[in-house]
């Protein structure tokens, strides 16, 4: 039996992050989803510490410079 393997690519916990806010919601239309769906990426990119657990995951670290 195989075991799990942890993702290694940062993008799959954001996308997580946004399905998350996604649980109960029904779109109208594509457009409708299109907007909510940007709305969540961006409230997701000023959250830092969001970001940082998504690296985290990863083993990813952040270097500044």
């Amino acid at each position: 039996m195989r075991g799990t393997v942890e993702p290694l690519d940062p993008q799959e916990g954001f996308w997580s992050l946004v399905e998350r806010g996604l649980a109960d919601f029904a779109a109208a239309d594509l457009d409708h989803l299109v907007r909510v769906m940007k709305l969540k990426r961006k409230r997701i990119r000023y959250r830092a510490e969001l970001i940082d657990g998504c690296l985290t995951e990863t083993g990813l670290i952040m270097s500044a410079g």
